[in-house]
């Protein structure tokens, strides 16, 4: 039978001797075996990696041959045995906010023509700081180095963002910049799924490092807290926590001394324009600009009552839409592309602007000889154009155009044609835009497969690829129209050795192409600086790369942009 102790009971001396005995003895056992646990429990803890691909290997994957490893220590551009304890070091000095998830990084290489390149891709999520130090939000990257372009210091490095407000960085990313590319169809159609990913020969990865940023409420970057979307969704603070990226970019990654350049689409041009300043403001000077189907002042394309400067800056791409679609007049649709527009854009100089001034003071006869021009250029019904008072909205133009074929064109591509179901309409209007739908499901479905199975990033947050994480965005105008067309101005002054590449679409009825020229023309430069601009245009739409061509000509433009701004030529 086990004695028993009356707490109650004083034990004598050498019962007390003996039971201090046995806990001080228990006490050491204990500690043992807890050692011994956390010892074996660290070693058999398994090293994470990337997931190989679970798939069997096509031909093609086997020769692009993609070497997977995730860093746990703070990835250097070129890794070796110093730069590791180099970094190690810096990391151990730098104050990291808790529970920070060290970025993934993987070797892959891409064949460009008769080259290949190795790379090193990194993705992962940079913390935005306050004041105190504390996250208010992290911003998902994804970043590719070139592994054999000698010190990273030197090397060019371009940040790449598309617009919205509201899209991921998918768009650049997967269709014109990244090593790996959506496969899209030759002709402007919507392609049939399964949707797959092929190595980039137009990648811009040959003549600079690229870093993809989705902004807070895009992809997988987030606000810490709900209450801190309201600060990132506006048009300052966007610009200041994209900028405050790319500031912590720099440091963590040692590029201060990298020549720098921005890339942006849509949205994206008015975030670059803006950037270009707030980053000179920190003393962070840029190499380059390019602004891809622009979106520097607003009110070059938002038609409304009262802005007639839109409804002047949309027609040339109108006619341009009718022209693809042969709506035109024989005499016109004869005439090759840069010919019709140059004519159209030359009515609208000297007889359309003063036709819209005059307003209800144009003649019965007047109103009716305008509208005969405007049809004979747009592919419209006089009719049509009168009762909207000479002045043709977009959305109207892309359900009228092709209606008799019960067919509408797309907004952000007026190639696409959509299916227009046979029934009662009360405006007209395209139910959807074909030129998204080419995209949308394409780009989503493969994106969600390469972040996690090639770049072996895995989370089961929802990667919003446009819109979804971003409501309401404060323009941050009391009145008239967003425009950061003042901060390009400056920093070209500022930094005038500064260059601007301008990269228009011909069937773009998202962002016209007159608009930028409007804008751009409206800068008021000097002569000396007047230079440093340079514009390009395509024949196809808002997002060129999708067409063949044109993703060749957007790539050999953002080369030679890089090449006279590093050699200063």
């Amino acid at each position: 039978m086990r004695p028993t102790i009356d707490p109650h009971e004083r034990p004598n001396s050498m019962t007390g001797a003996m039971i201090r005995m046995a806990g001080a003895g228990l006490t050491i056992l204990l500690l043992l075996l807890g050692g011994l646990a956390a010892q074996e429990a660290a070693t058999a803890r398994p090293r994470e990696t990337a997931r190989p691909h679970d798939r069997a290997q096509s031909p093609a994957d086997k020769a692009r041959t993609s070497e997977k490893t995730e860093k746990t220590e703070r990835p250097s551009e070129k890794p070796s045995e110093k730069d590791r304890d180099k970094d190690s070091t810096k990391a151990k000095e730098r104050t990291t906010p808790a529970a920070e998830k060290e970025p993934v990084v993987t070797h892959h290489r891409v064949k460009i023509g008769e080259s290949e390149i190795r790379y090193t891709a990194t993705a992962g999520l940079m913390p935005i700081l306050d004041a105190k130090g504390e996250p208010e939000a992290r911003i998902f990257f994804m970043a590719y180095t070139r592994d054999d372009a000698g010190p990273s210091t030197s090397r060019p490095l371009l940040f790449s963002f598309n617009g919205g407000p509201g899209s991921s960085s998918v768009w650049l990313h997967m269709g014109a910049l990244g090593p790996r590319r959506v496969a899209m169809p030759d002709g402007p159609t919507i392609p049939a799924p399964p949707y797959h990913l092929v190595d980039n020969d137009a990648t811009w990865l040959d003549c600079c490092d690229l870093v993809f940023i989705d902004p807070v409420g895009t992809g997988y970057s987030r606000a810490a807290k709900p209450e801190l979307n309201s600060k990132f969704h506006s048009l300052r603070g966007d610009i200041a926590s994209v900028g405050e990226f790319i500031r912590m970019y720099l440091t963590r990654y040692d590029r201060w001394t990298s020549p720098l350049f921005v890339i942006g689409e849509s949205y994206g041009t008015t975030r670059a324009a803006g950037l270009s300043g707030h980053l000179l403001d920190d003393g962070i000077a840029l190499s380059g600009v390019i602004l891809v189907s622009c979106a520097l002042d607003y009110q070059g394309f938002i038609t409304r009552p009262g802005n007639d400067l839109a409804f002047l800056n949309y027609l040339p791409s109108y006619a341009a839409s009718a022209w693809y679609h042969k709506r035109l007049p024989d005499d016109l649709q004869r005439l090759e592309l840069p010919a019709l527009l140059k004519e159209v854009e030359a009515w609208v100089d000297r007889e359309y602007t003063v036709i819209l001034a005059r307003g209800d003071r144009l003649t019965d006869n007047d109103r009716h000889a305008a509208a005969e021009r405007l049809a004979r250029y747009t592919g419209l019904k006089v009719d049509d154009i009168e009762d909207h008072e000479l002045r043709i909205d977009s959305s109207f133009f892309r359900g009228r155009l092709l209606r008799s074929q019960h067919r509408s064109i797309g907004r952000y591509d007026a190639r696409y044609r959509g299916i227009e179901n046979r029934g009662p309409s009360a405006d007209g209007v395209p139910g959807n835009d074909p030129s998204y739908d080419a995209v949308h499901a394409a780009y989503t479905t493969t994106f969600n497969h390469y972040v996690r199975d090639e770049l072996g990033y895995k989370s089961d947050v929802t990667y919003n690829i446009l819109g979804g994480g971003v409501g309401r965005w404060d323009y941050q105008t009391n009145m008239g129209y967003p425009a950061t067309t003042s901060q390009l101005r400056e920093a070209l002054s500022q930094n005038p050795h500064m260059r601007v590449l301008i990269a228009s679409g011909y069937f773009d009825l998202a962002t016209p192409y007159r608009a930028v020229e409007h804008s751009v023309a409206g800068l008021g430069l000097d002569p000396s600086i007047r230079g440093n601009i340079a514009v390009e245009y395509f024949k196809a739409g808002h997002m060129m790369y999708l067409h063949g061509p044109s993703l060749k000509k957007l790539k050999h433009d953002g080369a030679a942009l890089i090449e006279r701004a590093i050699t200063k030529k």
